[in-house]
């Protein structure tokens, strides 16, 4: 059995709680010899002794080791490990992350952004120069980050030209007119400060325009306000963020052409230098190091997955999580996963620790987040009202699992709504991305439901709503969205008026044919009846 340990105090601090645990598990698997331990992995006895001493932090691969022999799940127990060893880093105050894992840069995050200096010094002289700019780039490539925490500090300092009344930035979401009007024109300029500045207006993932925005009213005035600023009159400056795949969608637009033609600017790959700056630059402002064999890897790792920089900052997110000390090595890049690993293994670990039921909810609560992409337009995002999610739950229950994906960061919350931290996520997640491939069809009709039965309440529930039989076939395909509960209530109830609406048409076409039958023998007998009386006429 081998010596007694020293006893140990759980209240002394984390270290000593998580070694009190180990020990615990080694009691549970019957107390072997830590000799007998050590003959089962590539660690020695001393080693997995010290891990459970309590004297300092084990190394996250020795005590995986251990709880292996011991025969633990590993996931729970690199948890452990984690929340210790970010209360340690707390208390050398160093425990804010400097890279931002799935999570876009905002201007407060301008000190940790770095490797997009050029390009964003070119953003802002397209800016200077014209009043309607767009920015492409494909999914991944920074769009978000370079608007936000590339151009904006630089419109609040810019030296040699006026400085801007205002910066606002918004998405279009469903209703875009509607939502930003007051948002689309110019302060007032009256201030004596104000006298010759501009408003600078950024519309970040314009692609919303086509996702999310079906009324072509709506649509139309969105975009006629945004090009009202490339009127000679106008102090309206505005920036649009674009995914490349809706490049073409943009040119059906002649206006929207038109500038594209005037002034657009593509998101590049980042050249090694300038991804260097990215990976090693963030952790220099936190005093923390990068291994260069990690940063040989990740430059390989990055050249061969394109423009993946969600993925990058993750990884090293994970990294970070995982460091020896004050560096971040290789061994912690490729126990967190490696550039897509992470994710995959972030979110599953997440969605393992979920009962059955929670579990349920978070895949509707995902689903509900992507809108499925059709042609060469990949699955994307859907920002989605929390009203709405906390219908697919069992009483807090959605609540409760949103909570744990935002602080998984595999979502962004606010009081309101709640998004995907990034779309690299539909495809970096295999689970997430057989959920979408298994009920692509579904999804499409879901999607087109809920922003038909928004508009429904929107003008007061008619009880005479008209749904397309094409739908109501739709719905009857798709049956197990009543069976799972997974409508909302104002879904179930758009559906059963539309359905009441249906069954009544079909009645009324039905008495259609008994109607004139029934009129036709009326007629037929009265001019029988008169037949007979002119016969039987007295002379």
């Amino acid at each position: 059995m081998g010596r007694r340990e020293n006893p140990l105090d759980a209240s002394a601090g984390p270290v000593a709680e998580l070694a009190l645990e180990l020990r615990r598990l080694r009691h549970e698997a019957g107390s072997p010899p830590y000799s007998e331990m050590a003959r089962h992995c590539a660690y020695s006895a001393a080693t997995l002794s010290r891990a459970a001493a309590g004297k300092q932090l084990p190394t996250l691969a020795v005590l995986l080791a251990y709880v292996e022999v011991c025969g633990g799940r590993a996931f729970v127990w690199e948890e452990r490990w984690l929340r210790v060893s970010e209360a340690l880093t707390a208390r050398h105050g160093d425990h804010e992350p400097p890279y931002k894992g799935l999570a876009r840069f905002e201007y407060a995050d301008r000190d940790l952004y770095f490797g997009r200096e050029r390009l964003a010094d070119d953003l802002l002289t397209l800016v200077r120069e014209q009043r309607v700019v767009t920015l492409f780039g494909p999914s991944g490539s920074g769009k978000s980050s370079l608007l936000r925490a590339g151009l904006v500090p630089r419109l609040r300092h810019a030296e040699g030209g006026p400085r801007p009344a205002a910066i606002r930035i918004l998405t279009p979401g469903e209703r875009p007119l509607a939502t930003h009007r007051p948002l689309l024109s110019p302060v007032d300029t009256r201030a004596p400060e104000h006298a010759s500045a501009d408003t600078y207006l950024i519309v970040d993932q314009f692609e919303e325009f086509f996702t999310l925005c079906h009324d072509l009213i709506e649509r139309r005035g969105f975009v006629e306000a945004l090009l009202a600023a490339r009127r000679p009159d106008s102090r309206l400056r505005v920036v649009l963020g674009i995914r490349a795949d809706f490049y073409a969608r943009c040119l059906e637009h002649p206006g929207l052409a038109a500038a594209i033609r005037d002034a657009s600017l593509p998101m590049t790959r980042m050249n090694p230098a300038e991804l260097r700056e990215a990976i090693v630059k963030p952790a220099a402002a936190r005093r923390l190091v990068v291994e260069r064999a990690l940063t040989a890897r990740l430059a390989h790792d990055v050249a061969d997955d394109g423009l993946a920089l969600p993925l990058l900052s993750h990884a090293l997110l994970e990294t970070w999580h995982r460091r020896r000390g004050r560096t971040l090595t290789l061994d912690s890049y490729e126990r967190a996963g490696g550039m897509r690993g992470a994710i995959a293994q972030s979110a599953e670990g997440v969605y393992a620790r979920l009962d059955p039921s929670q579990a349920d909810t978070a895949r509707r609560i995902m689903l509900r987040m992507i809108t499925p992409g059709e042609g060469n337009v990949t699955d994307t995002r859907r920002s989605t009202t929390r009203t709405e999610l906390e219908a697919t739950g069992k009483g807090g229950e959605a609540n409760k699992v949103l909570e744990t994906l935002a602080r998984a960061r595999l979502i962004t919350l606010d009081a309101t709504t709640a998004t995907l931290a990034h779309e690299s996520l539909i495809s970096a997640w295999p689970r997430l991305r057989g959920w979408v491939e298994q009920d692509r069809e579904k999804l499409r009709f879901q999607r087109w439901l809920t922003e038909a039965a928004d508009a429904w309440e929107a003008v007061g529930r008619d009880p005479g709503v008209r749904i397309s039989p094409v739908r109501l076939a739709q719905f009857d395909t798709f049956a197990s969205l009543t069976d799972r509960g997974e409508l909302t209530g104002l879904e179930a109830d758009f559906l059963a008026a539309g359905m009441a609406t249906h069954r009544r048409t079909i009645r009324s076409r039905a008495m259609v044919p008994l109607l004139v039958a029934t009129t036709a023998l009326a007629a037929a007998i009265a001019w029988k009846q008169q037949r007979l009386l002119q016969k039987h006429r007295l002379p």
